[in-house]
């Protein structure tokens, strides 16, 4: 069994594969990045911003963090990718599959949110034991789901888990729509959300930070744009990062 073949069963998650990157309809070339769901808003901004300094296409897909291991574990064609926790990238590292070592990005803490008027009275994280709300969380094997159960282990709650989901996105559109009383994502996604939720401060959660990994593939069809871009992150990135609410590397 290859190494490959050996990690896309371990992840064992099924995802479409990602369409291939090679040049654009204006011969441009083209960057694929892999990304935690949770960098989508700040990630298109820069986008942008790396486009026209390096004329070039770049090419996002979001995910869950294991969705996104599994995807190049299984021959996606992609070069570079950031996950949630340094323990999914691991995953691609041990596998061979990335090119040097990672490079920390940003760090995150999780936060409860409510839909706007609060109608389950949520004050603080022990509510989310109440069996009467309905609690979304994400999923063990994601890194905000990981997160969740640290933090709710490090309070000493015991979380009524309605429903959990694959990414933090997909919890932050379940509160947002009212299909649910409360969930957990991180600070960040509480902020791009803008009106769409009220947020309930978490004390404890400035113990459990994820830190969020960049790394090139070792396949990757654009190695030194793959590198500009890490560069790119590392640098003008840093201030964007930080007004969408992430912590600095290292935080």
């Amino acid at each position: 069994m290859t190494r490959r073949v050996a990690l896309a069963v371990a992840a064992a998650l099924l995802v479409p594969a990602l369409a291939g990157c090679g040049e654009d309809a204006d011969d441009r070339p083209t960057l694929t990045v892999l990304a935690a769901a949770s960098l989508t808003s700040v990630l298109e901004e820069l986008a942008e911003d790396f486009e026209a300094e390096h004329d070039v296409t770049v090419q996002l897909s979001f995910g869950g963090s294991a969705d996104l291991v599994t995807q190049v574990a299984e021959g996606a064609t992609a070069d570079v990718v950031a996950t949630a926790d340094p323990i999914t990238m691991d995953l691609l590292v041990d596998a061979g599959l990335v090119d040097g070592d990672p490079v920390e990005l940003a760090t995150n803490t999780m936060v409860v949110v409510v839909p706007p008027g609060n109608p389950g009275n949520v004050e603080g994280l022990a509510d989310l034991a109440r069996e009467d709300l309905r609690v979304v969380v994400c999923a063990l094997e994601v890194p905000c789901g990981n997160a969740a159960a640290l933090l709710a282990e490090e309070a000493g709650v015991s979380l009524a888990r309605d429903s959990e989901e694959q990414s933090v996105t997909d919890v932050l559109g379940k509160v947002e729509s009212g299909e649910a009383d409360a969930g957990l994502v991180y600070v960040t996604d509480a902020v791009a959300a803008g009106d769409g939720v009220e947020s309930v401060p978490v004390p404890e959660a400035a113990r459990v930070v994820n830190h969020y990994p960049v790394a090139v593939l070792e396949d990757a069809l654009q190695p030194a744009l793959a590198r500009a871009w890490v560069d790119f992150l590392l640098d003008e990135g840093l201030p964007v990062l930080a007004e969408a609410g992430f912590g600095p590397p290292g935080g």
